[in-house]
């Protein structure tokens, strides 16, 4: 098979599965309840300019490897993302991961493009692409010279992915960038999470949104995750120990305790990058706030942020575009510190409840070297909802 006929086959298997990821239930459908209102679609994509792109490649290769990975595109605002910077902040709950940029964004406060998901193997090729892509789209001054640092981030996929055969391309990266639109967003087995693991159950891209409401205005915080952490036994959702109960199909780190039956967990090995857009008003400082109380969305879940794993998120607003043109000197608006909390909790709400979104919709995978990552089972979450008292009728 020729390289052209692989990449045009991976294309149209990337919008096969978005379409089918797109139609899957969402945790709200099986009655998992949570806090807060949510945006008109309950996505990042709620937040207005912000548009997301996603390439999924899954292949069986005649070599006997499997490819199961991808890439998504967060574009802050749109087509607008490489004209106008937004004010932004980060933070490394623990930092055994990688998202590259964030010194020059802690710097300058400013995230000048968009934010890229991938697995850990591909950020470079994926970084060089976005420079490649501004600098083809008439990003070069004169001189033909363009100065970028993109932001990209990883979780490792090398459980159900072949991940040093370095399949995602420059090409996909491109793909990501100009398919990217408003609306639903996939989520599951899609993008950069095609081939993640959360609590050892299958997971991946997963969205959610809040709205907040008052002193007479009314914003939108989206989250969008890439979930690739987190140990069984600790998976809580709505409250309820799903992980001391649903025992079964777990995914160890030592693949010989699994062959021996051995109920082992294998220790919080992952990674999960958050990112978290908003349209209120706030300068850098406040974003690196908001990025804080994404760890607890995680804690929500039973995560405890282990040794092992990346837990690394990003905050940006896409309000005071004037103010972020590059003018000599800018006014800026910003939310007072008094009347932020009402953000911060949006922030740990759309958090949880994109982790949640991301395990519902992802379906069961078999990948490299005959690994395997089961779903979570709807069934079975909805009748423990029901025994602990927190299931909630879908409307």
């Amino acid at each position: 098979m020729t390289a052209s006929l692989r990449l045009m086959l991976a294309v149209m298997l990337s919008v096969a599965c978005t379409i089918a990821a797109a139609a899957e239930p969402r945790a709200r459908d099986l009655g998992v309840p949570f806090e807060g209102t949510p945006g008109a679609i309950n996505a990042i994509t709620d937040v207005g300019g912000v548009s997301v792109g996603q390439v999924t490649l899954i292949e069986d290769l005649g070599n006997g490897h499997k490819v199961r990975t991808g890439v998504t595109a967060i574009l802050p605002r749109g087509r607008a993302t490489s004209d106008t910077p937004v004010f932004a902040g980060w933070f490394a709950l623990n930092g055994n991961g990688e998202m590259t940029g964030t010194a020059w964004l802690e710097e300058s406060g400013q995230l000048e493009g968009p934010v890229m998901l991938t697995n850990t193997h591909s950020v470079g090729v994926v970084r060089d692409a976005v420079i490649a892509e501004r600098v083809r789209g008439g990003g070069a001054d004169a001189s033909g010279y363009w100065w970028s640092l993109p932001v990209v981030a990883e979780t490792w996929d090398g459980h159900l992915n072949d991940i040093n055969g370095f399949h995602v391309t420059p090409e996909h990266t491109a793909q990501a960038l100009r398919e990217a639109k408003g609306g639903a967003v996939a989520e599951g087995n899609v993008g950069g999470g095609t081939g993640m693991v959360c609590h050892e159950f299958k997971c991946g891209i997963g969205t959610a949104s809040r709205r907040v409401t008052g002193d007479g205005q009314d914003y939108i915080v989206g989250a969008l995750v890439q979930a690739n952490y987190g140990v069984r036994d600790t998976l809580r959702i709505a409250g309820v120990p799903v992980g001391q109960h649903l025992r079964g199909d777990r995914v160890y780190t030592d693949p010989a305790l699994a062959m021996a039956g051995h109920d082992v967990p294998g220790g919080d090995t992952g990674s999960i990058i958050v990112v978290v857009a908003t349209d209120a008003p706030l300068l850098p400082h406040q974003l690196k706030r908001i990025a804080k109380r994404v760890g607890m969305g995680l804690a929500r879940m039973g995560s405890y942020a282990g040794n092992g794993s990346g837990d690394i998120f990003v905050a940006f607003s896409t309000a005071n575009g004037a103010a972020a043109a590059g003018g000599k000197i800018n006014d800026a608006q910003f939310v007072g510190n008094d009347h932020l909390d009402g953000l911060f909790e949006a922030t740990v709400q759309a958090t949880e409840e994109a982790i949640v979104n991301a395990m519902v919709a992802a379906r069961d995978m078999t990948g490299e070297d005959g690994h395997y990552a089961k779903a979570l089972p709807h069934a079975e979450l909805v009748r423990l909802l029901k025994r602990y008292g927190r299931y909630k009728s879908p409307k």
